[in-house]
């Protein structure tokens, strides 16, 4: 028997009407198909099964209402998503085409106001002010600042007449030896940049290669991620930066720390300065490895060595800090003092100034003990001006540690 008639039996011995009821199957057995010979049209097949019909209680009906929903479901999403990015989109052409006109109409004799308006109203002129009080000589860093400030102004007055604006790369390069100033420039910067809305608090964060990379794998990442934490909205200043780069190690644990620096400084300088300092000649030999870095940041300040009568302004500075009297006399032997430590290795600017003045206060003490404590004079009792005097005594002491020490323990002077 061939297929035809096989086909043909079976449908007269089930009746014509299985067909024409809602959810009705067919099932033709192998065995009927080849009774009678022993060949298989249909190889190892089981049955030819068709399952039709529109009954709801059909379980094969439910599934395919089911995706049907669903992807009419996800075709209304798509098209809404698609109607409310047409709907932004024709909302910011119109205020572009506003905006075109209302520049266009804007006289150019419009007053913008005074930019000293602007300088004292968000308090930059006190920061300046104070960044020249603070720092002795360095004109041009503090020049570099200035116009940093300027920018700053006078994009905020842009700003508010409508003037398209974006957020200038603030990042920064300071280079220069140890003691020249670098974290007091960094502080103030922050406060401008807070004063100015740049920056949400304007604090600065300071940090070193061991604050920022791991011992181990899996450890730099969660320290570097903690200090940009601690940075946010502020200056996070990178001291000595060259150090987190190895040229002789390739798995060197800096690198991971220098690829999510980078990419906070690309995606988050809306929110994060960062500063790297160092010296001068080591900071240009990092960035010819990372040029990555390089191109990140804006404002290169470089802070050259102090000269010897600048650092004597500094030692009066922080006398009058530190609410001492130094002798006219004194400054002199304070001069020698400090031209005699410039010839010696470790010299740090104003910080062997700072170093030399706790050492003059510690002399001074000495001295005002041993005259009224020990020695009894005046009865025992001194005045306040003995409390606040630095004589050239006290300097003297420094000065005859390094012209008559031995030579292998003068740098210690």
């Amino acid at each position: 028997m061939n297929l035809t008639a096989a086909l043909s039996l079976l449908f007269v011995a089930s009746g014509a009407s299985a067909f024409s009821t809602p959810g009705a199957s067919l099932r033709v057995p192998t065995t009927a198909l080849h009774a009678g010979t022993n060949q298989n049209p249909f190889g190892n097949a089981q049955s030819i099964q068709y399952t039709g019909g529109s009954d709801p209680n059909n379980k094969n009906y439910g599934k395919l209402a089911e995706k049907l929903n669903e992807a009419d479901i996800e075709r209304r999403k798509i098209l809404e998503e698609a109607e409310r990015r047409e709907r932004a989109a024709e909302i910011r052409r119109e205020e572009r085409q506003a905006k075109i006109q209302y520049m266009r109409d804007m006289p150019e004799n419009k007053p913008a106001g005074t930019v000293d308006e602007f300088m004292f109203k968000e308090g930059v002129q006190d920061q300046l002010d104070k960044l020249d009080q603070d720092l002795v000589g360095l004109y041009a860093v503090k020049k570099r600042v200035k116009e940093i400030a300027a920018l700053l102004v006078l994009d905020k007055m842009r700003r508010k007449l409508g003037f398209e604006t974006s957020v200038p790369s603030l990042h920064m390069s300071f280079t220069g030896a140890p003691g020249t100033g670098k974290t007091t420039v960094a502080v103030r910067m922050g406060q401008i940049l807070a004063k100015m809305g740049y920056a949400r608090r304007g604090h600065v964060v300071l940090a070193t290669r061991d604050d920022l990379v791991g011992q181990y794998v899996g450890h730099t990442a969660p320290k570097t991620k903690e200090m940009v934490k601690k940075a946010m909205g502020g200056v996070l200043l990178v001291d000595e930066a060259y150090y987190l780069y190895n040229a002789a190690n390739d798995r060197d644990y800096g690198q991971e720390s220098i690829e999510i620096l980078l990419n906070v400084m690309e995606n988050n300088q809306d929110d994060l300065v960062v500063a790297v300092a160092g010296y001068k000649d080591r900071m240009d030999k990092f960035f010819s490895y990372i040029p990555g870095m390089m191109s990140r940041i804006g404002n290169h300040i470089d802070f050259p060595n102090y000269s010897a009568d600048e650092l004597v302004q500094i030692a009066s500075v922080m006398s009058r800090d530190l609410e001492y009297d130094i002798d006219a006399n004194a400054y002199a032997t304070f001069k020698r003092y400090i031209e005699e430590r410039m010839k010696l290795p470790y010299f740090s600017n104003a910080r062997t100034v700072r170093n030399a003045m706790d050492r003059a206060r510690m002399n001074s003490a000495i001295r005002t003990f041993e005259k009224y404590a020990i020695n009894g004079e005046n009865g025992g009792y001194c005045t306040v001006s003995d409390l606040k005097n630095i004589s050239a005594e006290d300097f003297q002491v420094l000065l005859d540690d390094i012209l008559y020490a031995d030579a292998n323990k003068r740098i210690f002077a």
